[in-house]
């Protein structure tokens, strides 16, 4: 079988960071993959189609980048190395009209610096920023249907958490508003040169537009709200809802005072037991918080 991408495996990944005179780089999280049935199983996962334009962050030296082009019409690529825009020009090269390398931290992007509106986000993402990386996406860009991402294994398992279970948190809730996971598979430290100290995992969540009580798609402000209600749900993980919420909202301020003093009211409104902690609650809980802070707001 031939190889999806000629750069997955450790000699031929050796052989082009050898011929740019560069070395991985530990401080950027740079970890590149080397095994080609991983990189099938991605893509499968993902379920590339030539309708595609397709979001990648951390493309490295166009390993898994490749892969996309082959199955995808184009891509995008987000990288803040400024050593691998030439590695990315020569690896690149046979799709370089459909491929655009978008030379910014992940962080800090923007509809305005991609040449599409993306429809997935595919990428073996730096670990420190993954989990951020994810959330931002599904809230910057509307028309994207789905993230298959490499993240470390205890990220997916917060991605893919129940509620009640240790992982439940802050960041599910928030991610969850937008997408729910619907596939996932290990991924050990062999595959990648240098190999991390971590184990990993593929994960692929699809969107789910939400709806409020009446059935309606919940608007922007409405999900936002509901964000903020988690955050203060789990500012104080082992309190109850009621002493969370009151230490959250009374260090904000005057106007986070004025939502403190009004939380029994707003506990009432959404019909939610104060007593009862953040990680026993369902996301429909939450957007029902999330409502009763908006008529207090």
């Amino acid at each position: 079988m031939d190889r999806l991408s000629p750069l997955a495996s450790p000699s031929a990944t050796r052989a082009v960071l050898e011929a740019h005179g560069l070395s991985t780089k530990y401080s950027l999280g740079q970890n590149f993959l080397v095994n080609d049935a991983i990189l099938r199983k991605i893509v499968a996962l993902a379920e590339l189609a030539p309708e595609d334009e397709v979001l990648e962050v951390g493309p490295g030296i166009g390993t898994l980048t490749v892969a996309l082009l082959k199955r995808a019409g184009r891509v995008a690529s987000v990288e803040r190395d400024a050593d691998l825009p030439a590695v990315l020009a020569e690896t690149l090269a046979p799709w370089a009209d459909r491929f655009t390398l978008v030379e910014k931290d992940a962080l800090d992007l923007t509809a305005a610096d991609l040449p599409f509106s993306p429809t997935k986000l595919v990428a073996n993402l730096p670990y420190a920023v993954a989990a951020t990386v994810v959330l931002d996406c599904f809230e910057r860009f509307p028309g994207m249907e789905s993230a298959t991402v490499m993240v470390q294994k205890e990220v997916a398992d917060r991605m893919a958490a129940d509620p009640g279970s240790k992982n439940y948190g802050a960041y599910t809730v928030k991610l969850r508003l937008y997408a729910e996971p619907v596939g996932r598979f290990s991924v050990g430290p062999g595959n990648f040169f240098p190999p991390p100290r971590v184990e990993s995992a593929v994960v692929r969540l699809d969107r789910r537009p939400l709806s409020d009580g009446a059935g309606d798609p919940l608007g922007e402000a409405a999900l936002k709200a509901a964000c903020v209600m988690a955050d203060a749900a789990f500012a104080t993980r082992r309190k109850t809802l009621a002493n969370s919420c009151r230490t959250y909202f009374a260090g904000r301020g005057r106007e986070g005072a004025r939502i403190a003093a009004a939380l029994p009211r707003l506990f009432e409104c959404a019909d939610v037991d104060p007593a009862r902690r953040g990680e026993t609650l369902s996301l429909d809980e939450f957007v029902r918080l999330g409502a009763a802070y908006r008529s207090l707001a």
